[in-house]
């Protein structure tokens, strides 16, 4: 944690800025090891480039003592901007992170005019983009077990269950490997539903010819997994099959283009450009991938937009679709994580087109 700090601290330096203000949970976490979910309330870690760390933190959510911290203890009934602004330190420049509520966040610039605050979340998020050998290593077994539990799910396929059914179920799975939380609601689609690539989980249930797409995943000591497959119930369409064949082509394009010095919308121009001289382009209608870690959606969109190079340590989600209502939606996805000479896929569950019988 204290390295983390640093890196931090010297990256404050390089670019003069005296302080920041980072309230994230999840940035805090990475930073002192403290896990909080304050809900409404105020929770801000301040960083001073000299290093010196203060926790502003309500009385509701106990913790034990930080080496190197100091923890600032808040009342509801507190001036809490007040407290806040007494620590503000007299610096040309202060950074705040993408979560700090404006309902705190304008106060505190009203009551300290003088200083210039500045959007400053990549200060941590730049860090965190680029995992650590732990790091790693957790996220390669949250995809390990997110192998397992869909082989499950692709045996339970084979019953005549709802949606609703299977995520249920899904997480019956989850619980018996040890891991006790989605990193999302699950995304299980039957036929039209599939078409959707948000669908929100109903009570359909499948009729013979429909694919199935099982996006899903879970949280395993404090890292996220997310995979999808897709199936077929009891037959495939030939217009089917080659819409299944184009975005697995898709995924592995993407996948190859995944290394040192690449950028994030080479990854997404990759597969796209494998939809598009299908002929299916229009039916491509998101981005190829997002950055997970702690959040299974982080800072870095393999987005033809995202013009950052990819560094050893970035992970994210290579996931195609094709969604074509009354015909079939696929999508294919994979996590990968950036390697020095190449990239490492984190799931190895098969991608063959696969007939639910």
């Amino acid at each position: 944690m204290k390295e983390r700090i640093k890196k931090v601290c010297s990256k404050m330096k390089e670019e003069n800025i005296g302080q920041v203000l980072v309230s994230d949970p999840y940035s805090i976490f990475y930073l002192i090891g403290r896990k909080i979910e304050p809900g409404e309330r105020l929770l801000i870690l301040s960083i001073e480039n000299s290093g010196e760390l203060k926790l502003f933190i309500n009385k509701l959510f106990p913790i034990d003592e930080i080496e190197g911290v100091e923890i600032i203890w808040l009342d509801d009934t507190d001036d809490q901007m007040k407290i806040l602004s007494s620590a503000i330190k007299d610096s040309e420049i202060i950074g705040v992170d993408k979560n700090l509520r404006a309902r705190f966040l304008i106060p505190l610039m009203n009551a300290r005019s003088s200083i210039k605050f500045i959007e400053a979340s990549y200060l941590v998020d730049d860090f965190r983009s680029r995992k650590d050998s732990e790091e790693i290593k957790k996220m390669e077994e949250a995809s390990k077990l997110n192998d397992s539990a869909m082989g499950k799910m692709q045996e339970k396929l084979s019953e005549d269950l709802t949606e609703k059914e299977m995520s249920t179920y899904l997480m019956e799975v989850y619980n018996s490997l040890g891991a006790y939380e989605f990193s999302f609601d699950p995304i299980i689609g039957y036929g039209d539903n599939a078409a959707d690539p948000h669908h929100v989980i109903d009570n359909s249930k499948k009729k013979v010819g429909e694919s199935i797409v099982v996006d899903m995943g879970c949280i395993l000591n404090d890292y996220c997994s997310d995979m999808t497959r897709t199936f077929f119930y009891r037959e495939v369409s030939e217009e089917a099959k080659k819409v299944y064949e184009t975005v697995l082509a898709a995924n592995l394009a993407g996948i190859a283009a995944a290394k040192p010095g690449a950028r994030f919308c080479d990854v997404d121009k990759a597969a796209r450009d494998v939809i598009e001289k299908a002929g299916y382009g229009k039916y491509f209608t998101h981005r190829t991938g997002h950055s997970i870690g702690m959040e299974t959606h982080e800072i870095g969109d393999v987005s033809s937009i995202n013009k950052n190079v990819l560094q050893p340590g970035n992970i994210f989600s290579v996931e195609p679709g094709i969604y074509i209502p009354g015909v079939a939606g696929v999508r294919i996805e994979d996590l990968v994580l950036i390697t020095e000479d190449g990239c490492e896929v984190l799931n190895s569950y098969p991608k063959d087109l696969t007939i639910i019988r």
